[in-house]
């Protein structure tokens, strides 16, 4: 179950963020710095920008298995026990992602009904907090795709980071390049 038209949007809006971030950042820095003077927009929207990069990050990081997690306990069960404790713990994400889901949509709804503009942007403050809505629904997805590749076999139980793991295949690459200290 891939959905590649979904990774290149998840991807082209990271990227596109990031970019922006930089690039809004820098010249608020420059104009304060070189110029001496300030941006009054600049902070406000790069606040909003990161909170969009932030919601979708998440279902990014379960996309590639980069979020970490405490799995002591899972890594000395049997096969059969881990593809079922990985089963339950995708679904339960499922269901607590409708939850967010749902209560962020009542969260926006309120804020559009209510009308407050933002501090220093000419939009109303429900604008950006879509990104609640869109998150937490691309997140549903990429738990539903766990859960199903999870429960069709296709992957043993939830992938996590290992990061001790990526620590040591590091300094031995490290170690291994030529002309590396012993």
């Amino acid at each position: 179950m891939k959905l590649h038209w979904l990774e290149r949007i998840e991807e082209g809006l990271v990227g596109f963020i990031l970019a922006a971030m930089t690039i809004v950042t820098f010249a608020q820095v420059v104009a304060r710095y070189v110029f001496n003077y300030s941006f009054v927009w600049a902070l406000e929207l790069v606040t909003y920008l990161f909170a969009w990069l932030i919601f979708l990050g998440m279902a990014y990081g379960v996309r590639v298995s980069s979020h970490i997690g405490v799995d002591a306990l899972v890594r000395r069960l049997g096969p059969r026990m881990t593809r079922i404790v990985g089963a339950a713990a995708a679904a339960l994400c499922v269901v607590y992602s409708v939850i967010l889901l749902y209560a962020s949509w009542q969260y926006v709804a309120k804020i559009h009904s209510i009308g407050i503009l933002a501090q220093d942007l000419p939009i109303e403050q429900w604008i950006p907090r879509t990104v609640l809505l869109l998150g937490f629904a691309i997140l549903i997805v990429r738990f539903a795709q766990l859960f199903w590749n999870i429960a069709s076999g296709r992957e043993r139980g939830m992938h996590l980071a290992d990061e001790a793991a990526d620590a040591l295949k590091l300094q031995r690459s490290i170690e291994d390049e030529p002309g590396a200290r012993p």
